[in-house]
């Protein structure tokens, strides 16, 4: 393989001394970027795109040849794996995602197998591949799934929601059935990780976009127990380096301390905890990601430093930290004051990285 040249990324994760905060933008191969709406309309679709290995890497790259990030992140989508199990996604104009098949009694969860991730999903290895080999060792490339609960969210409700009425039915009413529909997808996840890492992912993050919807006890019992059993089941080591794994929980961060105890490598931080409070909690046992609010970039350049320069001082001295959104670019943001952004993290870090006189 070739010798990664920038590998700030993967040491902060470790907890290992950087010279600077790496950053990374979740979604940050997306639509705000007007190359890659051009490669989009090129694709045909969403899922084509998705599915074409060379477009996914033109998009993945995109955003490293417009900003000195220090990673990059597989173009794909959380919902290709109930894809793959055989509940038919496609995407209504305007609407999101829909499931011809959605899961809700027995017989449907008895009916859905585990797929190979080499063969029904062999488009995103092929990406992974692609991306790695066009990278040249640049930066690090980060390998991705949903979580088992927000993946069920969205087999069992058919489409996006907003009061997860029927997933919340089954967990009350059927736990024991949604338990069974959890376990087949955290094998499923599991197994796709793993694949991505045979491929060349150099680190794994798992977003458990729902979780916040959840009350203590069911995270614990619905969310939180199947992203261990994945961490539990991952590959960690690969190319002669340890492969960290991010754990991100949107809304999660009264559970941070538990989450911290899976053996994952890091967790996301959304932007409702600050950093300072955030790594009280989990006692420096694993790197913190996070946690600007993403409509910070609508901001001016002026502001968003100002808005960094919080982060970071919340944050404080020491490895340990990888700058993040805390949560996804929005569509409409002006890559201008992403690039701000980028800058200002590049420049601010590095005194929080230096030797304490």
């Amino acid at each position: 393989m070739t010798e990664l040249k920038n590998d700030t990324f993967l040491r902060a994760l470790l907890r290992q001394p950087v010279d600077y905060t790496p950053i990374w933008m979740m979604r940050q191969a997306g639509r705000y970027l007007p190359e890659y709406r051009a490669t989009r309309a090129k694709a045909g679709s969403f899922m084509d795109l998705c599915r074409n290995p060379e477009l996914a890497c033109e998009v993945t790259l995109q955003p490293l040849d417009r900003f000195p990030l220090d990673a990059a992140i597989l173009f794909s989508d959380i919902l290709t794996i109930p894809d793959a199990m055989g509940l038919g996604l496609y995407f209504a104009e305007g609407e999101g995602p829909h499931f011809t098949h959605p899961v809700r009694s027995r017989a449907d969860v008895e009916r859905i197998g585990i797929p190979d991730p080499t063969v029904e999903l062999r488009y995103v290895m092929d990406a992974v591949s692609t991306i790695r080999r066009e990278l040249n060792g640049r930066v690090p490339l980060i390998g991705f799934s949903g979580s088992p609960w927000t993946l069920a969210t969205y087999m069992i409700e058919g489409s996006g929601t907003k009061n997860f009425a029927l997933s919340k039915a089954m967990l009350f009413d059927q736990p024991a059935l949604l338990h069974s529909l959890l376990h087949k997808v955290a094998e499923t996840v599991t197994q796709y990780l793993n694949a991505q890492i045979a491929h060349g992912a150099q680190a794994v993050m798992v977003f458990d976009t729902w979780g916040g919807v959840l009350s203590p006890s069911d995270f614990r019992e619905f969310s939180l127990r199947y992203m261990a059993q994945i961490v539990d089941g991952l590959t960690r080591e690969a190319d002669g380096r340890r492969v960290p794994v991010i754990l991100f929980a949107k809304g999660g961060g009264q559970w941070l301390g538990d989450m911290a105890a899976t053996g994952c490598d890091a967790l996301g931080v959304d932007w409702t905890l600050d950093l300072a409070d955030a790594r009280k909690i989990v006692q420096d046992r694993v790197a913190l990601q996070g946690n600007i609010d993403p409509c910070t970039l609508y901001a001016s350049p002026a502001r968003i430093r100002d808005a960094v320069a919080a982060v970071l001082a919340s944050y404080g001295h020491g490895s340990g930290h990888v700058f993040n959104l805390g949560h996804g670019i929005h569509p409409d943001a002006n890559p201008e004051h992403a690039a701000a952004l980028v800058a200002a993290v590049h420049e601010l870090s590095r005194a929080y990285h230096a030797p304490i006189a």
